[in-house]
Parts: structure tokens; C-alpha cells; sequence
């Protein structure tokens, strides 16, 4: 054991410790963005389009369908209303179908053309842009606005600061009203908000609600969707190279850099120049604050403000458009871009399956439940008469928005005598309760336990007849 273990030297490891400057432009506040107003064909389209969309998330809890909100999501009572469908809790599928549809339909839309969802269509874009317009209208453009928040606080700046914050804040209230009018009457809730009377649950979910719309689109802005909305962090997984984003062409644009307007555009290569003057214009303007000539960034949600913004630049500038645009990754390497491709194809089918699912599973849906309890005092018991008697209540579930009129009978047992109401009428979106009892003779028993079925069914020879058979037990011995 005289030998020794070599030992062999090593140079020592460098730390790398993290630069002090670093870690304080990393953990800095943020800059507030100023976004600068942009006109055009995208932007005029985006603004009718969400204009569209918020004028039917502010009407429809108005509408009125037989006596009755036409849309009512009650939670306490666990009952839905959508027109003339009444959803309870026994619909549970429908809704998770409800559900995978969407999903799968912003698959397909994502897959196709990026996050149009976020710019066009997502509640956080649709409020924000609300929100800059009352301070384009109050505090002046973008370069009035960032002066007047470089001034000292005044008369002038005070007011307009004010009437900015009450405008949001009113936004913010009747964006709250109308969203919990989907849950409770709102008439009741509007009259009931102004006198102070509303319950407990209505009044903190819409003091609840408005400070959510008013942090959000206010004050939070882009951090919703650079930081909180999970949807920017897995749109990666659906993109793919034919997918239509936002892009910037470097191969046209660069090198970007100032020119004089005279400088006609087939000169440009001659001086090494692309048709990029570096206005910074698609910065002002992107709600984000990003540069979506950095190449896609997922903070970008596909608003085409930038499209908008670059083509005016181009129209002064004579050059052609198209600089920014929607384009996929094939068409600005050169290729062309493929719209039948086997993962967007793929979506389409899943989600043509899953509304056929969900059109089925509703045509097939049967607006009556009935459950059946045995009495647990007794199994059975020996009528007077000689008979064997079973007690039982029926519960009977009318998902319907009318008054029905239901006949009940037993079937599987012969000679039986029914005690109770054969006949129960139950109002739209009632549940009954009825205790009946059957009885018969112990010679029509030929086992201990015999499987019966309660036939429930509609009276009502104009319309449609709706029954359904709920299995039970009748038991001896």
C-alpha cells in the first residue's frame, strides 16, 4: 500500500459574478409606453371589428326571450339560460364541450394566422385601446401627452389628469355592470347598484371587476400580455413556417437609415440602402413597445398597427408597400407560402368533430330528468289488503323554460296498484317532488328483487312528446 495517488493540478475555476448594472436595468421599473395614434386599413378594420364585438358583450344580457333574460348564467340557482336552452349541472359535457371547441377553434386561427385573437378580439387588447383613446382625446397626442407628464403638477395638468381617471373609471363600472349582468337579472342589478341594495355577492363582484378592468387596461397594459397571459408563452408550440404574422422584410429594408425623400427608390441599392428610413414609427405605434424589426418576439399580438404605420411611410416616401406586413417565414425566405398544410388541416377535422359532438350531444339532449329515491325506513312492507308495498319519491326535473304536464306509470310489474300522483305538472325550470307508493300481489313476485322502471313522459298532444324511463327496485323478503 506504499503507492501513491497522483495528484494532478488544476487551474482554479473564474466565478462569473453578475454585473451589478445589469441586474438594475433588469429589475428596473418599466418605461411607460406612449403609444402614438395610427390611421389605416388594418386599424380601421380592428376598431370596427372590436366596436362589433363590445356592442354584442353590451346588449346581449339586455335581450328578453319569453318573459325572461334571454342570457343568464345563474350560479346560485346552478341554472344557465341561453334563450331556449336551460343548461344545469347535469349538462356538464355540453359545456366541457363548449370548451374544447374553443380551444381547438384558436388552435386553427393561431396555426393559420398568429395571434390575430390577441390584437382583434382579446377583451385586454379591445379595453387598452379604449383607454389610449380617452387619453388621445384628453391629453393630446403622443408627444403632448409625454410633455404634460414631464411638467409640474398644475391647474391644467391636474384637470385633464382627472377627467382621464373618471373616464376610466366609468368605463371600468359599466364594464363591470354588464359583465355580472350575465350572472344576475341586470335590470335589477343596475337599479339596485345606484340605490346601494344589491347583495352582498353582486356588489363585490362589480367593485371587484372594476378595479380589475381599471388596473388592467389603465395601468397594466402591456404586462398582461408580455408577463401574465400564459397564451403568449404556448403559441410557439402552433406556429410554424407557413404561419401569417407580423413580420419585417430585412431583405428589403436593409441597410436602414435616413435618405432624402427625392432619392428615388431604384437608387437605393446603388447606395446601399434598403427602403427602411428608420422613423421608428412601428415602434410608436405597437402597443407593446416592441420592434418588430428584431424579428418575431412573442410580445408582438399581431394588431398590424405597425403594417399600418410603415405603409403610410411608404406612400410619402413613393416606395412600394408591404415592408411590414402579414407574411409567413417560407414567403420572406424566398418561398411560398403554403395554406393546406397537414397541421392546419389536422385542426380543421378535430374541430369539425368536436361541433359535430356538440350539435349531437344538444339534439340529443332530453329536456326532463328524473331521479328516483327507495324510502330508507322500510324495504317493503304488507298493506292491509295482502299486498307487498314499496314507497319511493320521485324527483322530477323539468330543464325546459315552460310549464309541463307529465303522466307517470311503472313498468316490469305486473298488477300493480300506484299510490300518489300519476299525473304532476311541473313550471320551466322546476324541480318536483312527489312521494308515491306501489304495491301488488306477492304471488306476481317471482324473485326477491325485481328490476321496474318509472315511465315519465310529456301530455301534450301539440308537441313534442318527451319521455324517459328511470330504472329502480321492488323488493320482497
Amino acid at each position: 500500500m506504499s503507492e501513491q495517488i497522483p495528484v494532478k493540478n488544476v487551474s482554479p475555476v473564474k466565478v462569473h459574478k453578475p454585473d451589478s448594472q445589469d441586474a438594475q436595468i433588469r429589475y428596473a421599473p418599466r418605461s411607460r409606453i406612449y403609444v402614438r395614434a395610427v390611421e389605416g386599413p388594418l386599424e380601421t378594420f380592428r376598431r370596427f371589428f372590436g366596436l362589433f364585438f363590445l356592442a354584442i358583450f353590451a346588449l346581449l344580457p339586455w335581450l328578453q326571450y319569453n318573459g325572461h333574460q334571454a342570457i343568464l348564467l345563474d350560479i346560485m340557482e346552478q341554472r344557465f339560460t341561453l334563450f331556449t336552452l336551460t343548461l344545469w349541472p347535469q349538462d356538464l359535457t355540453l359545456l366541457a364541450y363548449i370548451f374544447i371547441v374553443g380551444a381547438f377553434a384558436l388552435f386553427f386561427v393561431t396555426t393559420f394566422a398568429g395571434r390575430v385573437w390577441c390584437g382583434f378580439m382579446c377583451p385586454q387588447t379591445t379595453w387598452t385601446f379604449i383607454y389610449i383613446w380617452f387619453e388621445e382625446k384628453i391629453e393630446g397626442s403622443r408627444n403632448k401627452r409625454m410633455k404634460l407628464d414631464e411638467r409640474p403638477m398644475d391647474v391644467d395638468k391636474f384637470w385633464r389628469k382627472l377627467l382621464k381617471h373618471l373616464a376610466w373609471i366609468t368605463v371600468a363600472l359599466l364594464t363591470a355592470l354588464t359583465f355580472v349582468g350575465y350572472f344576475t337579472p341586470i335590470g335589477e342589478l343596475f337599479v339596485d347598484f345606484v340605490t346601494f341594495n344589491t347583495s352582498f355577492w353582486a356588489g363585490f363582484s362589480v367593485i371587484f371587476f372594476t378595479v380589475c378592468t381599471y388596473g388592467n387596461a389603465g395601468w397594466m397594459r402591456e404586462i398582461m400580455c408580455t408577463h401574465m397571459c400564459p397564451y403568449a408563452r404556448f403559441q410557439s408550440a402552433m406556429f410554424d413556417k407557413d404561419t401569417l404574422t407580423v413580420a419585417y422584410n430585412p431583405n428589403r429594408g436593409e441597410k436602414r437609415g435616413p435618405r432624402p425623400r427625392k432619392l428615388p427608390h431604384s437608387q437605393l441599392a446603388e447606395n446601399g440602402m434598403g427602403d427602411c428610413i428608420d422613423c421608428n414609427l412601428c415602434v410608436q405605434v405597437c402597443p407593446t413597445g416592441i420592434d418588430i424589426r428584431n424579428g418575431l418576439q412573442y410580445e408582438c399580438i399581431n394588431c398590424g398597427a405597425c403594417v399600418d404605420a410603415c405603409n403610410g411611410v411608404m406612400d410619402k416616401m413613393n416606395y412600394p408597400k408591404g415592408l411590414i406586413s402579414f407574411t409567413s417565414e417560407e414567403e420572406l425566405n424566398g418561398g411560398t407560402t403554403h395554406i393546406l398544410r397537414p397541421k392546419l388541416i389536422g385542426y380543421f377535422v378535430v374541430l369539425l368533430v368536436m361541433v359535430g359532438l356538440l350539435i349531437t350531444n344538444l339534439m340529443m339532449r332530453i329536456p326532463l330528468e328524473v331521479d328516483i329515491i327507495r324510502d330508507r325506513n322500510s324495504l317493503y312492507r304488507e298493506t292491509s289488503q295482502g299486498l307487498i308495498e314499496n314507497v319511493y319519491t320521485l324527483k322530477i326535473l323539468n330543464k325546459s323554460q315552460t310549464r309541463q304536464t307529465y303522466q307517470i306509470e311503472v313498468v316490469g310489474l305486473p298488477d300493480y296498484t300506484f299510490t300518489g300522483q300519476q299525473t304532476i305538472s311541473v313550471d320551466g325550470g322546476e324541480v318536483a317532488s312527489s312521494p308515491v307508493s306501489v304495491a301488488t300481489d306477492a304471488y306476481n313476485l317471482e324473485k326477491a328483487v325485481t328490476d321496474i322502471w318509472f315511465h315519465v313522459s310529456t301530455i301534450d298532444p301539440d308537441g313534442e312528446i318527451v319521455e324517459v324511463n328511470e330504472a329502480s327496485k321492488f323488493l320482497y323478503r
